[in-house]
């Protein structure tokens, strides 16, 4: 530990004693002839950070130029005159801008993602100028909506941000999102094996690319992230309810390619064997610019913090073409491969106050080993993730744009899932006299299992006015069809094995193997009954949306959305459970209202979002009668305040929300056969305020944040639930979320090209059981801290980060406990093309 602090420290010192560049002074040369003069800069992208070998060309002098390592350009020797100034770099939007030359000047460049609109800026003075792109997003709304005047909460976090924090995977990018708590690692299993995570007290995977249906069932590697958003509360008018939760959507925007070539090549390496090589290559493949070709590309091999040899490997390949046939046509085509062969994190189950405790410290105490895997080698699964995307864009006129969206995903995977949860030896043994606390060792594994998903979807946009008042219009259709052909094996005891001194590589592959043959060839044995768990059937879903924001007076904009969804499920099975088919439509609407305060800078919002669950037929009685259930029910009403100062560097929301779940399916307890007896009565209630802001306070500083409280409780005093009535749902996760990160980055002086960040994240308790029967069990409130810091020069950036810092204990989980990674630290080289 002291020797990791000690490398840690004295590689930011190596930093900060590398040579630098000087900074430039400026002259005003031959000004008794001809005015010329100096213009220079700095290029930033929208988190500040500099940005290097972007092309700057002042277009009427045909002078040219690039920034160098710390984002800065020079042009020497420039008239005195009116210019355009035009900036590009790969993935950001083109900034081309009207300057004014009399005097030495300044402009600093400000640079936002492909996918953002721009925003009109005035420039004032030629001492010091700027830039401005907006920080908008087109996702979120499927229109250009700024945040400002957009009646729902979502955060976006930049790429540039988890190159800054040297972030390589979604699921840690997810640390600097208010409200979000990370509950399960990826298990890698076709279909469900993907993260989960908690927003407003609901859980959360992460289906959607682009705004498409694209599930990724591994660990999401975040080499293709050019943004990261997160729309809060009930989605399901502009996205269906088929692939968002009550508390919100995740949605990846990918990069794209751009007209330059550039990019960079990293290698990183640290702790638990880990050592990761990528790539970021971008290429126009013809002289016209017409072609552009563009790949992402890295393997991850590496171990855990319980089992560093474990060898864990992660390839993703993604490469993207884009044709311009006009400027008002353009086709993209991206494909994304991920294979993945790794051990699945451990996932402790069945915890219960029943034990005698009330929290996961307490078996610690007892002896549980934090830091053992309990278990032996081989025990991985093997996933593939494959999904093809296709986009034509074309832009009818200057009021009417037209998107057309095609997705295919397919997911496999085979392989281990080995699982765990503690009781007595007496649990195994049957034997009342074998108290010994210890492991029961259990598995869930996939054979050969499948979902795949085909989308089409198609969308148009009108931006007009009507008696005098702006309209901006979303309006398209949908289809969505899903197959499952998934199927898991399990072992509910494979053996038990006490917290220390144990035989624990005895479960390993072989083992598990030779058990589960042993069970096929039992004579009498119905395996397939007793071993197996299919999931199949086949789900076409076909729906419409129309969005529309009418401004009948400047800084009022006022929101109706209504979407109509249809799903046909084609039959299927769920277990050894046969599921009947079913149609059922319904309608979400969506309603929001914002009215700007001060122009530009502060607003109130107030919105109803809407979405719903097909269930399918449920059986009502254990006469076997089945009826078609009503769908399942989310409305949430929302209001707060949105600010936009200091020119845009500083972003803040405050909201209060309120989401009612109605028509919530209770098992009562009966069977016919396998098939539980439902009755649907349910009800919960999910509300709380968040609080998240975003700021460039100063050159160089930036800070991300924010706090949320969430209290959620079962509000249905139908019988069944009077077990849990008033209580918090055990999948709520913890009450009160903090994140923060701050960085600073030298612009000049003899530190230029050194920056440092530091960023924590707290959680409250969380309860994972929570019932008058049974009590309470607890995983204990945290505090996690980390670090990072990398220094730019010419077109190196060297990089270091520290994860958990404190070498802390900490457990996440919804119904379950899975310790969190130690102390890690990881260093790499980037180099920039």
């Amino acid at each position: 530990m002291k020797n990791i602090y000690i490398a840690l420290t004295c590689l930011v010192f190596a930093f900060a004693s590398l040579p630098t560049h000087a900074s430039y002074r400026i002259i005003d040369p031959n000004n008794d002839i001809q005015e010329y003069f100096r213009v220079a800069g700095s290029v930033l992208s929208g988190s500040q950070a500099p940005v290097a070998n972007a092309s700057i060309m002042i277009r009427e002098l045909q002078k040219g130029t690039v920034t160098d390592s710390n984002g800065n350009y020079v042009f020497e020797q420039v008239p005195t005159g009116n210019y355009t100034i035009e900036v590009r770099y790969v993935g950001k939007k083109m900034v081309s801008k009207k300057i004014t030359v009399n005097d030495n000047s300044i402009f600093d460049i400000v640079l936002y993602n492909e996918n953002e609109e721009l925003e009109e800026v005035t420039l004032e003075g030629q001492t010091k100028n700027k830039f401005e792109a907006s920080k908008e997003t087109s996702s979120v709304g499927k229109m250009p909506l700024r945040a400002i005047e957009t009646p729902q909460v979502y955060t976006s976090i930049d790429g540039e941000v988890l190159k800054n924090q040297f972030i390589f995977t979604v699921d840690d990018a997810y640390r600097n999102i208010t409200g979000l708590q990370k509950m399960w690692s990826a298990t890698n299993r076709a279909g469900d094996g993907g993260a989960f995570v908690n927003l407003r007290g609901f859980i959360v995977n992460n289906p959607l690319r682009n705004g498409l249906v694209a599930p990724v069932t591994t660990t999401i590697d975040a080499i293709n992230i050019e943004k990261l958003e997160v729309l809060k509360g009930p989605s399901a008018t502009l996205f269906g309810s088929n692939v968002t939760s009550y508390g919100g959507i995740i949605n990846r925007v990918t990069k794209k390619p751009n007209e330059n070539f550039g990019g960079e090549v990293a290698v990183a390496g640290g702790s638990n064997n880990y050592y990761r090589a990528q790539a970021d290559i971008n290429t126009p493949l013809t002289n016209d610019k017409k072609l552009l070709f563009r790949v992402n590309t890295a393997y991850t091999n590496s171990g855990n913090f319980q089992k560093k040899d474990a060898e864990n490997s992660f390839l993703v390949f993604i490469p993207s073409l884009t044709y311009k046939f006009t400027e008002n046509l353009d086709v993209n085509l991206e494909f994304e491969m991920l294979d993945t062969d790794a051990v699945p994190d451990q996932f402790l189950f069945y915890l219960s106050p029943a034990l005698g405790v009330d929290n996961i410290e307490a078996i610690e105490d007892w002896g549980l080993d934090y830091k053992n895997s309990y278990m032996g080698d081989g025990l991985k699964t093997k996933s593939k993730t494959r999904n093809l995307y296709g986009a034509i864009n074309y832009t009818i006129s200057d009021h009417i744009k037209s998107s057309t969206n095609i997705n295919s995903s397919y997911s496999q995977s085979n392989g281990y899932n080995p699982y765990f949860y503690i009781a007595p030896e007496s649990t195994f043994t049957q034997d009342p006299a074998d108290t010994e606390m210890g492991v029961i060792r259990s598995d869930q594994s996939t054979v050969d299992s499948k979902q795949k998903y085909f989308q089409v979807q198609q969308n148009f946009n009108f931006d007009f006015h009507l008696f005098n008042m702006r309209n901006r219009t979303a309006a398209g259709f949908d289809y969505l069809r899903r197959e499952d052909e998934q199927m898991f094996i399990f072992l509910s005891a494979f053996d038990w094995v006490p917290f220390a001194g144990g035989n624990y590589d005895s479960l390993n592959a072989e083992s598990l193997e030779t058990t589960y043959e042993t069970l096929r060839n039992t004579p009498g044995y119905d395996f397939d009954a007793n071993n197996t768990y299919p999931i199949t059937g086949v789900l076409n879903t076909y729906s419409g949306y129309i969005s529309n924001v009418l401004t009948p007076v400047p800084g009022l904009n006022v929101l109706t959305s209504l979407r109509y969804e249809s799903n046909n499920f084609e039959g299927g099975k769920s277990g050894q459970a046969a599921t009947p088919e079913y149609t059922q439509g319904a309608w979400s609407p969506k309603f929001g209202l914002v009215y700007e305060l001060v122009k530009d800078k502060v607003s109130v919002f107030g919105n109803y979002q809407n979405s719903f669950t097909s269930n399918g037929y449920i059986l009502t009685s254990s006469d076997g009668e089945f009826v078609l259930s009503d769908p399942e029910r989310a409305n949430q009403w929302e209001g707060g305040f949105k600010t936009n100062l200091m020119d845009g560097r500083v972003n803040a929301t405050i909201s209060y929300y309120n989401i009612d779940v109605k028509n919530s399916l209770l098992n009562t307890g009966e069977y016919v056969g396998a098939q539980a007896v439902q009755k649907q009565s349910g009800s919960l209630t999910s509300k709380g305020v968040e609080f998240e802001v975003s700021a460039f306070l100063a050159k160089g500083f930036s800070l991300i944040a924010g706090t949320s409280y969430n209290d959620s409780r079962y509000t249905s005093k139908d019988e069944l639930d009077a077990d849990v009535y008033n209580r918090r749902p055990t999948t709520a996760s913890s009450p009160w979320l903090t994140n923060f990160n701050a960085s600073y980055r030298f612009m000049d002086g003899k530190l230029e090209g050194l920056g440092f960040g530091a960023g924590g994240n707290y959680a409250s308790d969380n309860k994972i059981v929570n019932s008058n029967s049974q009590g309470v069990f607890i995983l204990p409130s945290y505090f996690v801290l980390n670090a990072n810091a990398y220094y730019d020069i010419h077109k190196f950036r060297f990089s270091i980060k520290a994860d958990n810092l404190t070498d802390a204990h900490y457990w996440t989980g919804y119904t379950t406990a899975n310790p969190q990674s130690l102390l890690s630290v990881v260093g790499g080289i980037t180099y920039r093309l």
